[in-house]
């Protein structure tokens, strides 16, 4: 099971988006997606729940939090290779770590606690709560967006993940993002020029 919920080691540049429902993750997962010539990888929790609201009109139970885990990973893995440089993540096992105690009392599977603390990523963009919510299946809990927004800010912090908060319009966040994923490919680039001249 550990094993499921592992990353494969692949040597690119890895971004997360990180935040409530509805605060535009998958729509600048898109944008970045294309302006870095490369994957994405979606929220595995939408295709499976959307699924099961359609075949049992259920939404999420705590028995669906690890499946959600290990096909997230699955399709991270699996994309991986595909990538030019950069992967972006439209979300990752920490995400569903925090969905899991905020939703089901404080409970987290411990294989899904030990995953999310050891997968690594370069860069967490937090996605503010200051974008217009917008209803589909799924989405629940409109009225505490922020005690969410909270929620996932903690958990970087807590585990020490390094991250920079999105505000404002879509044009800022891009701006904001490309500016700290740039940043990083540099300094990637550099280190890799150095070892080469070694």
């Amino acid at each position: 099971m550990e094993e499921k919920l592992r990353q494969k080691p692949i040597n690119i540049v890895k971004v997360v988006l990180f935040g409530p429902e509805s605060t535009g993750k998958t729509t600048l997962s898109k944008q970045l997606s294309k302006h870095y010539n490369t994957v994405w990888a979606p929220e595995y929790a939408r295709e499976y729940l959307q699924k099961k609201w359609n075949n049992e009109r259920k939404t999420c139970e705590l028995n669906d939090i690890l499946p959600i885990a290990i096909g997230q990973i699955k399709l991270e893995n699996k994309l991986a290779k595909k990538a030019d440089k950069v992967l972006i993540c439209d979300t990752d096992l920490l995400e569903t770590k925090v969905y899991s105690k905020e939703f089901y009392g404080g409970f987290v599977d411990e294989i899904l606690d030990k995953a999310a603390k050891q997968n690594k990523y370069d860069l967490y963009l937090l996605t503010y709560v200051d974008t217009p919510w917008k209803p589909d299946d799924l989405r629940d809990r409109p009225q505490l967006r922020l005690q969410m927004f909270s929620a996932f800010e903690k958990s970087l912090k807590e585990h020490h993940k390094p991250y920079i908060l999105l505000k404002g319009d879509k044009e800022n966040r891009f701006k904001k993002a490309t500016e700290a994923i740039d940043e990083i490919l540099a300094k990637k680039e550099n280190l890799y020029s150095f070892s080469e001249s070694l």
